[in-house]
């Protein structure tokens, strides 16, 4: 706009801060970088997360799912994520409207837990099946990691041997990886589910899983977990599912995803909710990427007050 209208963009931005903008007559702009709340935009579903707004400095945002990420869907933003300062804020809100919550998403946060449990005592807790499904995947890849490290050394150990005339012979699989690139590039495609793969992709996990069948295995179990998710069933079933599941990992021997099950386990009431609703907090996800965005076409943030005052502009 400033080149349209011909003068300096620094020049308007200031004009726009100081006069166009009513930041300075902002009714929340004297406590903004501590809390910020918009009550009027509660709906009976919401989200709760937390975004890096600057310099990594955390900040607990709440959300409306019933504006879509669009204006309407800041209901709070607050400085930190400790449930104790959190908790005084939101209780701001009126008790009337707070009772109205059905539903609320977050992920396995004890201090997300705490703190929709005091403010929304109504509502029922949903566990981000995607939270679940990143531990699962994290699992995979650490055992494809710890390989990758074996092969790195093996590699070593053998240049080390080898004499200055020597030249040291590397493994080579048929489709042109060694052992040491074999584990590297296999990392995105443990990622995804198999009736996704490439041609290529097809190929190097064949090789990976012969090569390594615990990995096979590993694979099998974050494949079976997403799925569960995937399937379109009732609280019940998902139970008896999960069940099975959790003997398939106690047979497998894995420390990572005997972790994962015992942290299911803990949670295993409000991550079974989500199979009534099917609710995920893709919605907040969604509104830290617009956060993010945002952030970044402003080059960074100088003036976090005025940055909240803007965002609130476009999202409350």
């Amino acid at each position: 706009m400033a080149e349209f209208f011909g003068i300096k963009g620094k020049t308007f931005q200031r004009q726009y801060k100081n006069k166009l903008s009513e930041y300075h007559s902002w009714e929340q702009k004297s406590h903004a970088e501590d809390w910020i709340i918009y009550p009027e935009n509660l709906s009976a579903s919401l989200s709760l997360d937390e975004v890096a707004l600057s310099d990594g400095e955390l900040y607990t945002v709440l959300t409306s799912k019933k504006s879509k990420g669009r204006k309407g869907s800041i209901v709070a933003i607050i400085k930190g994520t400790q449930s104790d300062f959190v908790i005084t804020h939101l209780l701001k809100i009126k008790r009337k409207l707070r009772m109205s919550v059905k539903e609320i998403t977050l992920d396995m946060a004890g201090s997300m837990k705490r703190i929709a449990r005091r403010c929304f005592p109504v509502a029922v807790q949903v566990i981000d099946r995607f939270h679940v499904q990143k531990l699962a995947i994290e699992a995979l890849q650490e055992i494809r990691i710890r390989h990758r490290w074996e092969a790195i050394e093996m590699e070593n150990k053998a240049l080390e041997e080898a004499s200055d005339e020597q030249v040291v012979k590397t493994e080579v699989f048929e489709n042109g990886d060694t052992r040491k690139q074999l584990l590297a590039r296999s990392r995105y495609l443990l990622y995804k589910s198999c009736e996704k793969w490439t041609l290529s992709q097809r190929q190097r996990a064949s090789i990976l899983f012969s090569q390594y069948p615990d990995l096979e295995k590993a694979y099998g179990l974050t494949d079976g977990l997403r799925k569960i998710y995937n399937q379109d069933i009732p609280k019940s079933l998902a139970m008896t599912k999960l069940a099975r599941w959790f003997n398939e990992v106690e047979e497998s021997g894995f420390k990572s995803f005997s972790t994962l099950r015992k942290t299911i386990t803990n949670h295993y009431r409000d991550i079974l909710n989500y199979f009534d609703q099917r609710s995920t907090n893709a919605a907040a996800e969604s509104f830290n990427a617009k956060i993010k965005n945002f952030r970044l076409q402003l080059r960074g943030v100088k003036d976090r007050t005025f940055f909240l005052f803007r965002l609130t502009q476009l999202f409350a």
